[in-house]
């Protein structure tokens, strides 16, 4: 909670001051852009590093990075030296202290979580969330009313920092594998390969984006929303932040109750409507009598869109490669905030922020009907546990871990007349097999038995296909047991490993 609060007491500031160093709406809504891009561009290399080093001492990095960002912004500051091109760029230096840190936090959860009450223990997480969605603001307006933007990023870096003392001294119990450390190439490639090879995460990703575009037109321009209303200023603008806050945490409140009648596609699609119903409302705002219950209902809709899609992409993720896999969900998260933050910056600088905030709306809607056959499921769906003990194979001779590429290739006798059915289950088992790490894969029939089939597949190395069988959980688990039940030989499917030869260093004579 205390580093959501660093970020939310920097967004504020970092926002009110850009209105006092430039009267630009492009300048203003890159304020949004220059925070959101860095998890775009550096969260797939977080989440690989969260996923292979130790995720506590990492995180701890990460506060001290987001400190010393905001010890730059009081020295310059304080001297009168910051521009606007200046604001931005440590904007987006703080955004990378959080592009690194949201993988990490991602992943822990589910460590100290069952998988069952996950939903739950992620509502409670939004909510945390959404607190210092509040409290941030409150205590960032306070200080900028009272003392000056100065003094928030003062209090953030004296925040940051004793986040980190604590994380150095918890003692967490991280989990040992037996099997050298990933490399870092090695887990980008893995990690990508595996949401690659996943339908359901595809969808997700397609949604969030979409919601995020066209959602960040409210928070980007508020700023100037705020400013625009009769008396409004830097009080307004904290107050509406707030009650986008508060709106969030009552939605989470009441999101297990909603859960029960409603499955996660029902809570995107009201979310979405909600929020941009909300965005509408503020765009002809005549007041702040007006403005702050629609930034209430603004803060419901987008809270209950982005739990739902949350827990999806949780749901859809096993642990191993949980903090990578949802580095790419916050990537495509920030990715729609900062192109949206910049599209809709634009589109107020050319004709005014009420048209802006207008078209967001509209486009929202839009989206929301085009994608509506793009669904993100209602139930927790394959069994991601862990499969648990595996044994190696015996090997006719030595090989060190770092030796391949291996092939390992298994031989089925199939009846004929389940040609098909058999067929659309190795489809199945080849995204099961890319999504752990194999290489590639494929599926070959015996031109003179019919009923033979061969499945390959290939790892980088022998290490690598030991990782695989460590990865292997209760769905993979029962799709090999289906496998089997398609096999009719009066023995087992024959499984032979093969080991690549050096064949390049051979001399013929």
């Amino acid at each position: 909670m205390t580093a959501n609060i660093c970020m939310a007491m920097h967004d504020v500031a970092a926002a009110w001051t850009m209105t006092t160093l430039s009267s630009s709406p492009v300048m203003v809504a890159l304020v949004q852009t220059a925070a959101s891009l860095p998890v775009f561009l550096l969260g797939v290399p977080s989440g690989a590093l969260a996923d292979i080093v130790d995720r506590r001492r990492f995180f701890a990095a990460t506060q001290i990075w987001v400190a010393a960002v905001a010890l730059v912004l009081c020295l310059l500051t304080a001297s009168n030296l910051l521009s606007a091109p200046m604001l931005l760029l440590l904007t987006f230096a703080n955004g990378a202290g959080m592009a690194m840190r949201w993988p990490v936090i991602a992943a822990l959860v589910p460590e100290v979580v069952p998988r069952e009450q996950l939903p739950s223990a992620l509502g409670l997480n939004g909510i945390g969330m959404n607190a210092s969605r509040i409290v941030g603001p409150v205590l960032a307006g306070a200080l900028i009313a009272s003392l000056g933007s100065l003094y928030v990023f003062l209090l953030n870096a004296a925040i940051s920092l004793t986040a980190a003392l604590v994380l150095i001294r918890w003692k967490r119990q991280q989990k040992v594998s037996a099997l050298p450390a990933e490399r870092f190439f090695g887990a980008l490639r893995v990690g990508l390969q595996y949401v690659r090879q996943s339908p359901n995460l595809h969808s997700i990703l397609v949604r969030i984006f979409a919601f995020f575009v066209c959602s960040t037109a409210l928070t980007a321009l508020l700023p100037l929303s705020s400013k625009n209303l009769p008396g409004g200023g830097a009080g307004t603008f904290t107050l509406l932040l707030a009650l986008m806050g508060a709106g969030a945490i009552v939605a989470m409140a009441n999101l297990p109750r909603l859960r029960r009648y409603l499955t996660r596609d029902d809570l995107v699609r009201y979310g979405t409507l909600t929020h941009a119903a909300a965005t509408l409302t503020m765009a002809f705002a005549p007041n702040v009598w007006i403005a702050a219950p629609a930034c209430f209902f603004a803060g419901m809709g987008w809270i209950t869109v982005a739990n739902a899609l949350t827990v999806s992409a949780q749901l859809s993720l096993p642990d191993w490669v949980k903090a990578r896999g949802m580095s790419v969900y916050q990537m495509a998260l920030m990715g729609g905030a900062a192109a949206g933050a910049a599209i809709w910056g634009q589109v107020a600088a050319i004709s005014s922020v009420r048209a802006s905030m207008t078209i967001a709306a509209c486009a929202a809607v839009a989206l929301l009907l085009l994608l509506q056959k793009v669904r993100v499921g209602g139930s927790v769906g394959e069994d991601l546990t862990p499969a648990g003990a595996w044994s190696q194979p015996e090997l006719a001779f030595a090989i060190e871990p770092e030796q391949g590429p291996v092939v390992v290739t298994i031989t089925y006798k199939i009846d004929q007349s389940k040609h098909d059915e058999f067929v659309a289950l190795m489809e199945d088992s080849r995204r099961s097999r890319l999504r752990n790490g194999a290489l590639s894969w494929g599926l070959f029939r015996d031109l003179s038995d019919t009923g033979t089939y061969i499945e390959f597949f290939t790892d980088e190395s022998w290490v690598e296909y030991l990782r695989r069988q460590e990865r292997m959980t209760a769905g993979d688990i029962e799709l090999r047991e289906q496998r089997l039940r398609f096999h009719v030989g009066e023995q087992p499917p024959v499984v032979a490993r093969y080991l690549a030869e050096p064949t390049g260093s051979i001399r013929h004579g």
